[in-house]
């Protein structure tokens, strides 16, 4: 009898893991939008499903991993400023006991660039989050993108 309770413990803890493993509650888009002769905007949008989110970009103490991103330097283009991101809003989180910045059901950052190239080229982002729900966060995550730029 203990053999089958410790198997069916097991068994419940790998599908447990399996289906946490396999959620992605977040899909990413990039676009590139011009917006002069020798600029643009590059839009990273985040669609979140219902009743998760993810963090700002905004460092914290309180414990979750603060959405990032890194764009790899390159000579056919230069950026302007830092990611900027829109409609976050202060929320009380339970899991960290503490106040922070969130984004739900869509999170917009954007980065401007000043092409240095008429020809098409491409850019290589890498960005970081953390996604948490009420019941679980998920473990931070690493994705990379890459965007062709058509000045």
């Amino acid at each position: 009898m203990k053999y089958i309770i410790s198997l069916l413990s097991l068994l419940v803890s790998v599908l447990s893991y399996s289906q946490q493993a396999t959620l992605n509650p977040i899909t990413w888009k990039a676009i590139y939008t011009p917006t002069t002769l020798n600029e643009g905007q590059i839009t990273l949008t985040a669609s979140i499903e219902k009743n998760w989110h993810i963090y700002s970009q905004r460092p914290t103490d309180a414990g979750p991993i603060p959405t990032s991103f890194s764009i790899t330097p390159h000579s056919n283009f230069t950026l302007v400023g830092k990611v900027e991101e829109t409609n976050a809003h202060e929320e009380f989180v339970k899991a960290f006991d503490a106040k922070v910045f969130v984004f739900e059901k869509e999170a917009v950052f954007t980065q401007k660039i000043t092409c240095h190239t008429k020809q098409p080229f491409i850019i290589d982002i890498t960005l970081e989050y953390m996604t948490c729900n009420d019941m679980q966060c998920l473990p931070p995550k690493t994705i990379k993108l890459q965007m062709a730029i058509n000045p």
